[in-house]
């Protein structure tokens, strides 16, 4: 599928010239891909405003919501090892298939790269690295659903929350990797609402949310 990034620009809502967080817009990459056609993307744009932008996560290019970029070397590093050593509390906000039995629960399901099906992963119990996910029903599902869930990682696998849910037996809707009708929809309902982590500098703790946009 061709890469239209969107037009979209990125929400600054932190900037103390030790790291900036924004929200990023469903769609856009947020490092480069291989190829001068993948290389519109979240840390190039801001770059173009603030060359000493530094990465310290990803969010899926089809995810949108809160991101934590470090200004100076010091501010990676001691980011960095905060998500390295789940430190920082992040929740998400997913619209998915169905109405879950249960209105919460874990799911510790182990996750591989499906090396012929790549970017895809997958669930396995012989090769995959640890994965648990706490979710939890908001609100009251309609008959049939949709139903919003929040997602709250304990760790960072690549698409560990696509694959959670669509192991529930409700994927997220408009996935368009794990979901039958996933182009049935504008985008992938995922969405980073929270992130809260210690300052690189003094190690106050901070809590950043960005509004769900569906």
């Amino acid at each position: 599928m061709e890469y239209i990034p969107p037009s979209t620009p990125a929400r600054i809502l932190h900037d103390d010239g030790e790291m900036l967080v924004v929200a990023k817009p469903a769609g856009l990459l947020s490092v480069p891909g291989k190829g001068e056609a993948l290389a519109d993307c979240l840390i190039a744009r801001l770059r173009q405003h603030r060359p000493e932008v530094l990465l310290v996560h990803r969010l899926d290019r089809d995810t949108s919501g809160v991101m934590v970029f470090a200004l100076t070397p010091r501010a990676q590093r001691h980011l960095g090892l905060q998500f390295e050593k789940r430190q920082t509390g992040k929740s998400y906000v997913a619209l998915v298939a169905g109405v879950p039995a249960r209105r919460g629960g874990r799911i510790d399901l182990p996750i591989a790269v499906d090396w012929p099906n790549r970017p895809r992963q997958k669930i396995c119990h012989d090769s995959g690295r640890p994965a648990a996910t706490d979710w939890q029903v908001l609100g009251t599902p309609p008959p049939g659903g949709p139903t919003r869930l929040q997602l709250v990682p304990q760790t960072g696998r690549s698409h560990q929350l696509r694959l959670h849910c669509l192991a529930l037996g409700h994927p997220i809707l408009g996935d368009t990797l794990y979901s039958d009708d996933g182009a049935a929809h504008a985008r992938l309902m995922l969405h980073a609402q929270r992130l809260a982590l210690r300052h690189p500098v003094g190690g106050r703790r901070l809590e950043f949310r960005e509004p769900c946009p569906f």
